[in-house]
């Protein structure tokens, strides 16, 4: 189950790995659904100035509002 302690979706957060976009800012997407239905562990962050989603742990990014 994923952990939603201080994550909103909407929140802005700053990007902590993986390093090809490590110290990027994004928005919370959402959090990742498995294919069953069920929450994983994982965020979908849509990444600032740039077309794509990234999925991440809670440790790879921090909430900054």
């Amino acid at each position: 189950m994923h952990n939603s302690e201080n994550v909103q979706v909407g929140a802005r957060v700053l990007i902590l790995e993986p390093a090809y976009v490590a110290g990027k800012m994004g928005v919370v997407f959402c959090p990742e659904q498995l294919s069953d239905d069920k929450p994983s562990d994982r965020w979908l962050i849509k990444v600032d100035d740039e077309n794509i989603l990234v999925s991440l742990t809670r440790n790879e990014f921090r909430v900054i509002d």
